[in-house]
């Protein structure tokens, strides 16, 4: 999973110019992931996707901007939301949301393909609890979420930019978790899994630095809660390795 994206917006809609810092309000002397700093591959959609693309991403998808999204209007009904940041090709979201027909769910990912196959398996499988944002999770989070609106937010194997260097750009982090606390409503749950060993001893050390959180432990008795359907593509990478993969729960207090 990416989270940062390459191409910003400022509050005109148009992308700033090389070097200029996209427009936040992140003014609280918290640590977040620098956007708008890296490129990422562009991919290519096939001839498939394309079509798919176009005949269903309007209402299936929207891309990053300034407009809170309605999800009562957008989903057609009432339900618990949940946030998937870096949704990647989506194969677990896939499978797990015919599990959770009872929530609405949204995929977060800048990786249109990724986003494209996605789009493509809920449409050949009706599945019809999945809506589609392209941009940064945390961009999104800030621009698209209005505040206590979410059930759950979930970040599975989010991307551990393993160098010390690029350590600033990890999605947990203590802005971050304070962007989430905010959207979740009181009693939400985040959920993050990584099977990164050095990521995991980062985020164990953060797993208190938000006081709007409460943090779980790993099993825990929480609602919004599906079993990860799947072994997504990382996972089995680092199934294949050995890893171990360490899950965290929180709970917006």
């Amino acid at each position: 999973m990416s989270t940062p994206h390459s191409v910003p917006q400022d509050d005109t809609g148009k992308a700033p110019r090389a070097g200029r810092p996209p427009q936040t309000d992140f003014a609280d002397g918290r640590d977040y992931p620098r956007l708008g700093a890296f490129s990422f591959r562009r991919g290519t959609l096939t001839d498939n996707q394309k079509r798919t693309w176009r005949d269903h991403w309007p209402h299936l998808g929207r891309d990053l901007g300034d407009e809170v999204v309605d999800m009562t209007e957008w989903f057609g009904r009432e339900a618990p939301t949940i946030v998937e940041i870096g949704s990647g090709t989506g194969t677990s979201t896939a499978a797990m949301a015919p599990v959770e027909p009872d929530h609405n769910i949204v995929a977060v990912e800048i990786y249109r393909p990724g986003l494209a196959k996605l789009l493509g398996a809920c449409v050949r499988g009706d599945i019809t609890n999945v809506r589609m944002i392209k941009g940064d999770g945390v961009e999104v989070l800030q621009r698209m979420i209005a505040p206590g609106s979410l059930d759950g937010v979930r970040i599975f194997f989010p991307d551990p930019w393993p160098k010390a260097r690029h350590h600033k750009r990890r999605i947990i982090q203590s802005g971050p978790l304070h962007l989430i606390a905010s959207r979740l409503r009181p009693g939400g749950i985040l959920h993050v899994a990584t099977d990164h060993a050095e990521y995991a001893e980062w985020i164990t050390e953060r797993v208190d630095v938000e006081p709007e959180l409460e943090y779980l432990g790993w099993p825990a008795d929480v609602p919004v809660l599906t079993d990860r359907q799947v072994v997504t593509k990382f996972e089995a990478k680092g199934i294949d390795k050995d890893h171990t993969i360490t899950e965290y729960l929180w709970r917006r207090r």
